[in-house]
């Protein structure tokens, strides 16, 4: 037995067309071909294969088993070549063919996912690579060109290679599980209160934030490079710390855990900025979704820059 000789795209596409259109007229009509040629291409392609596709005496088209795993391939075969010329033209104008970004993990996730919706029906053909990172991480991707946008959080005031735009901040909230003892105390609660109980705090890997420390008050602390972990932990009741409002909002109403209410109102919000490197200009899928990111992020305005003093420690950098 031969093997099966190679369909052409034209046969493929006046397959789909038939299919789509429910008739040989039909489909003869939006091809602009007249239908003795579609049934013709229809025939030669059957041969080619080695299959009958198509059920004999019935009024309108209807597809053997055999028939309907071709159409599926045709159609699958007809996409990827669409997407291949959508590609094609994009590039031409200069479109990228792959967009990374980094975010901060304070963001919000419902944000993030929304822009991320909006972006994939905008570029469909651009590959998307999202990197979440916490403090420093996201500059530090930014800078070694891994990511071309980032939104980052707190960062040195001194990377001169970067350009910035503020976007807001997110609200951060001290928090304990309700059994935890800084939770028992009478409020307004002092520094001082809380130096005997560990404070769970954010850190990162990076170099740009290495001995800082934003906003850490108490001496014992633990030290993580998850929010989710320091949440999980929090509501444990395995110590004290600062999360973002829209993280906890759920935990709070519902009791899981309450907010600590400090003398000096607690951490300022934590800042946001659009990130990009000075000399490596965003293309048009970057520079689209930033301005979506400024436009349609539900960030407060204001306290966006941090107040905290920061405290010089030899240990991987570290937000409250």
């Amino acid at each position: 037995m031969s093997a099966p000789g190679t369909p052409t795209l034209e046969q493929l596409r006046m397959l789909v067309a038939v299919m789509d259109g429910g008739s040989f007229s039909a489909a003869a009509r939006r091809l602009n071909r007249t239908q003795s040629v579609l049934s013709y291409t229809i025939a030669n392609l059957e041969a080619q294969l080695g299959l009958r596709l198509f059920e004999r005496g019935r009024r309108r088209p209807v597809l053997t088993k055999a028939g309907e795993a071709v159409f599926a391939d045709a159609r699958r075969v007809i996409l990827l070549v669409e997407e291949m010329r959508a590609r094609a033209a994009g590039l031409r104008s200069g479109l990228e063919a792959e967009l990374a970004i980094a975010v901060d993990v304070m963001f919000p996730t419902a944000d993030l996912v929304g822009l991320i919706h909006a972006f994939a029906q905008t570029y469909p053909t651009v590959a998307l690579r999202l990197h979440v990172e916490a403090l420093g991480g996201v500059a530090q991707r930014v800078l070694d060109r891994a990511c071309t946008i980032g939104i980052a959080g707190w960062m040195s005031a001194s990377l001169d290679a970067l350009e910035r735009r503020e976007i807001g901040g997110v609200a951060l909230v001290p928090v304990a599980a309700p059994g935890h003892p800084p939770a028992a105390l009478p409020g307004p609660l002092s520094v001082g209160a809380l130096r005997d109980h560990t404070q769970l705090v954010l850190t990162d890997r990076s170099q740009l934030t290495e001995g800082r420390d934003f906003g850490v008050l108490s001496p014992r602390t633990w030290r993580l490079g998850d929010l989710g972990a320091k949440h999980a932990l929090l509501r444990a009741g395995l110590g004290w710390g600062n999360m973002p409002l829209h993280t906890v909002a759920e935990d709070l109403a519902e009791r899981r855990l309450v907010r600590l209410d400090l003398l000096d109102g607690g951490a300022p919000a934590y800042p946001l900025s659009l990130i990009h490197r000075i000399d490596t200009p965003p293309g048009p899928a970057a520079r689209w979704l930033a301005g979506q990111i400024a436009a349609q992020a539900r960030l407060p305005a204001q306290d966006t820059a941090p107040r905290l003093a920061v405290s010089e420690r030899n240990s991987p950098g570290a937000v409250q």
